[in-house]
């Protein structure tokens, strides 16, 4: 069975939302196209987001079918090499921020729906593109063509036949449109992803990313998987961050079965173990003051135990969010706040921030508290962080 017969029997057995969709709308929600071209009020995919890099600032592009400004102009051919090779139609480079190293693994036809979708079901807009950052010479591209021959491989992706259909469905998506390691997967020293699938241990083994730390999401549960895309949260856990945008503007339009094939595929993965860590001393002052706030802020909600409430609230007893190596997203959501996304299937909830209240020390009290209670064994987290994340929401 090909890919494509796979997708259109997943849409007729799921019912709800994506019957409404064409093939190649439903392909653009896989891909989160929205999330990275459509500026908060902005028009739909006429592009302006800004991306930090470490170069400079770079923004989204146009791309709705206007002929000046968009992708109007481009032939399927060419809308295909921008795609697979990160070439546009006139010959410059594309940042490898647009994961086209990600969608050159999509197969003929669901780029072929994707470019229809593109060019007969999207308005335009006469929205002007917006130069980069970079100042010269960074900003010369050429030294992209030498970057794709070392890191960039263009072909479709290969079903694997020692797996079963769901798994080759669920890695195409994962692999390709979905570009989950654009995220979750480590860079190396030229900003490439380590690894490129799952032949790779380093394949969505978790990274830091525009100030942000994605989990690892090898092994995951598969029924937490599930929920996770589908709603923002599962039993004992719920996204945050970018994350809470994917599900909202993604992953809860695919249908059951592509859900499912997905977590089938990310529950394959081996994940790494960590080596077993001692339980990290803290001096009783810190330990005493984090305890004191967290019955302060916390506990109401979390519960005593950092048990949480099933399907609502977050664990923090056990989550891999709050012990990651790097506490960057669970400090974040401490400090900012955060919220479960707006879904057809759940009531969006939040989570008040509390850098309003918490100095430095008090913060990093607290974060080394969850981290070392109730069974976490991590390390602690000292006013230096605190301070140095504090900035990142001020950017």
């Amino acid at each position: 069975m090909s890919m494509r017969s796979l997708y259109l029997l997943t849409l007729l057995a799921a019912g709800g939302s994506a019957q409404a969709m064409s093939a190649g709308e439903y392909v653009a929600r896989a891909g989160d196209c929205t999330a990275c071209h459509t500026t908060p009020g902005g028009a739909l995919l006429a592009g302006g987001m800004k991306f930090p890099t470490p170069l400079g600032n770079i923004y989204a592009t146009n791309i709705t079918p206007d002929k000046q400004q968009g992708i109007g102009a481009y032939s399927f051919d060419e809308f295909d090499r921008a795609m697979r090779q990160g070439i546009a139609k006139d010959g410059h480079r594309l940042y490898p921020a647009m994961p086209y190293t990600s969608y050159a693994k999509m197969n003929a036809e669901d780029m072929r729906a994707l470019y229809d979708y593109l060019m007969k079901e999207v308005p335009a807009q006469n929205t002007v593109n917006r130069a980069s950052d970079i100042s010269w010479p960074l900003s010369m591209r050429w030294p992209l063509a030498i970057w794709n021959q070392l890191f960039h491989e263009d072909t479709p992706y290969q079903p694997d036949s020692s797996q079963s259909t769901e798994w080759n469905r669920g890695a195409y998506l994962v692999q390709g449109a979905g570009h989950c390691g654009s995220c979750h997967t480590p860079r190396g020293w030229a900003m490439q992803e380590k690894g490129l699938d799952s032949k790779d241990p380093a394949f969505l083994s978790g990274a830091e990313l525009d100030g942000w730390y994605a989990s690892g999401i090898r092994g995951l549960k598969q029924d937490d998987v599930v929920a996770l895309l589908k709603t923002g949260r599962s039993q004992h856990a719920a996204v945050a961050g970018p994350m809470s945008e994917v599900v909202s503007h993604s992953t809860q339009y695919l249908t059951d079965g592509d859900l499912n094939a997905i977590a089938t595929y990310l529950h394959s993965l081996a994940a790494e173990k960590p080596p077993a860590e001692k339980p990290v001393a803290m001096a009783v002052d810190n330990w005493q003051a984090g305890q004191r706030t967290y019955a302060m802020y916390c506990s109401t909600c979390h519960g005593n135990k950092g048990e949480g409430s099933d399907n609502t609230i977050p664990a923090l007893a056990g989550n891999a969010t709050v012990t990651a190596e790097d506490p960057l997203t669970a400090l974040r959501v401490v400090l900012e706040g955060a919220h479960t996304p707006i879904t057809q299937h759940a009531t969006a909830l939040a989570m008040p921030g509390y850098a309003w209240t918490l100095n430095d020390q008090q913060a990093a009290d607290l974060m080394s508290y969850l981290r070392g209670s109730w069974g976490n064994q991590a390390a602690p987290v000292t006013a230096q962080q605190v301070k140095e994340t504090r900035k990142l929401a001020e950017k």
